[in-house]
């Protein structure tokens, strides 16, 4: 019991060590105002965070997204052709075509995909 208390103080004394060593050494000199402060792409980190924000950029990255992962979903069926039935194979690769292509022609549709209205 006693070598276990010795093994884990001894342990515990370590990584107080190796953290103390760490920040010491990590430590910047020269703090630059710039450098530390957050990089938001296309946004000034400086300026007010009540800024409006493009909804139809956000709307047009939303459905990316969306396409993007049913594409990702639609991958698999190419290597799975060979080992199902051409039947099935077609029927799913069908459906799910279809509700991929109604989900767009609906976006379209309600104008989501215009960039400028």
């Amino acid at each position: 019991m006693f070598m276990i208390f010795i093994s884990m103080f001894m342990i515990f004394v370590l990584a107080s060590i190796v953290m103390t060593a760490a920040s010491i050494v990590s430590k910047k000199t020269i703090i630059d105002r710039e450098k530390s402060s957050p990089f938001e792409c296309g946004f000034d980190p400086n300026g007010s965070a009540r800024m409006p924000f493009s909804l139809r950029f956000f709307l047009i990255a939303v459905i990316f997204l969306i396409f993007d992962v049913e594409i990702t979903l639609l991958l698999p069926l190419v290597s799975i052709i060979e080992l199902s039935n051409i039947f099935f194979y077609s029927a799913t690769a069908l459906i799910f075509l279809i509700v991929l292509l109604f989900g767009l022609y609906f976006e379209w549709h309600l104008g989501a995909l215009e960039w400028s209205s």
